[in-house]
């Protein structure tokens, strides 16, 4: 994160005041639309519903004619809606798929939606446009995933395959010779499974980095990092702190550190005494970027235009700590790429959904790129799907 005297202000969404021998005036914070909670928003933006309220709204997605998808895990569903009379509501609302328990991760190319179930992959499309899928193909059966834990699959289709990670079964388990924590790459038809990646905790969402095929991810970070030490139950000073959440570019062969090393080389304590942890810690490919502690980054989006004034960076969506002493994360966060290096080197909070008295009243899920550039994100606390649009 940027650290200075004036982040209180960004975090409130207003601008630093420049360096004057005049008095300056800090600009006025962003603003938020009819019906939408009192989230902070930083200065020069404004979010609006995109959305009535859903009965639930967790991952999202749109297609190449501007259908929005919204996952209903709980439901087995994915809702497909649009914007036919174009004033930034998707006001018209079919059910695109149904029958399949924890539909969550999608990912629509070539004409298809992409989507998975804790233990299975799928791909489905509309044929006659009314919004409900009439072809539904299964490419991996259900069973021949690891189910459970962290259950939530990611999905990245490519012309030659797709990427999907199995996440861990718990906190921070041993599980290297499994096929938890770990990215795998396969044919799209299912077959010839190839690890592509291993070490991570809960990676739910990949995606490509704008003009290249640099695969990147936002990892969870465990949780209870202090609990060796003696920490309790309101007295967790190293737990708060640690271990950050990642956002990680990951190459094939990488090695993520997940369970023994966190952040930039350091060991779970549970792990410190092993004979091979100076080994893990030197294979240990750090975060691209850290995020704070516990923040829990779901889903989130590149943007490949300039319409936010922010192209080439990411918008992550933050669902919020459990594992922290007093709330934090709740927000969608930008993670700034420098154009000339092609690696992130500094982070906004574009919005944040905890109030003044530090109560969540919102949280994010997922972040897609609207094609007019605007950021639609989505909030399971108020199931709703907002969106996030430049006012200046």
């Amino acid at each position: 994160m940027i650290r200075s005297k004036y982040f209180g202000l960004l975090a409130c969404g207003l601008a630093a005041p420049t360096i004057s021998h005049a008095q300056t005036q800090p600009l006025k914070p962003g603003t938020v639309g009819p019906d939408v909670p009192a989230f902070q928003v930083r200065s020069g933006y404004r979010v609006t519903n995109a959305t009535d309220k859903l009965t639930e709204a967790r991952f999202i997605e749109v297609d190449d004619k501007g259908t929005l998808y919204v996952a209903q895990p709980r439901a087995g569903k994915i809702l497909s809606l649009r914007d036919k009379n174009r004033d930034g509501l998707y006001e018209t609302q079919a059910t695109f798929t149904q029958g399949k328990e924890g539909s969550h991760g999608m990912h629509f190319y070539n004409g298809w939606l992409w989507f998975t179930q804790s233990g299975a992959v799928h791909r489905a499309r509309d044929t006659n446009n009314d919004g409900v899928a009439d072809e539904t193909v299964t490419v991996i059966p259900d069973g021949q995933l690891p189910k459970g834990g962290h259950w939530w699959r990611s999905i990245l289709v490519t012309p030659t395959g797709f990427y999907t990670s199995i996440g861990d079964s718990g906190n921070a388990s041993d599980e290297t010779n499994t096929d938890r924590q770990k990215i795998w790459f396969y044919d799209l038809n299912g077959q010839n499974k190839k690890l592509f990646a291993s070490g991570v905790r809960n990676t739910e969402k990949l995606r490509f980095r704008p003009g290249t095929t640099e695969l990147y991810g936002a990892d969870h970070g465990s949780d209870n990092f202090g609990q060796s030490y003696g920490e309790t139950k309101g007295n967790q000073p190293i737990t708060d702190q640690m271990p950050p959440c990642e956002f990680n570019h990951y190459t094939e062969g990488g090695f993520y550190g997940h369970p023994f090393i966190v952040g930039y080389g350091i060991p779970r304590p549970e792990f410190k005494d092993r004979p091979d942890i100076l080994e893990l810690a030197t294979k240990t490919i750090p975060p691209a970027w850290n995020l704070g502690a516990h923040w829990a980054p779901n889903g989130w989006t590149f943007l490949s235009k300039n319409t936010l004034g922010a192209q080439g960076d990411a918008l992550v969506a933050n669902h919020g700590s459990w594992n922290a002493t007093k709330r934090a994360g709740y927000r969608i966060e930008r993670v700034m790429f420098d154009p000339v290096t092609g690696k992130p080197s500094g982070a906004q909070m574009m919005v944040s959904t905890l109030n003044a008295e530090n109560n969540n009243i919102g949280r994010p899920v997922d972040c897609v790129e609207a094609a007019n550039g605007t950021v639609l994100w989505s909030d399971d606390q108020n199931n709703r799907v907002y969106r996030l649009s430049r006012t200046r």
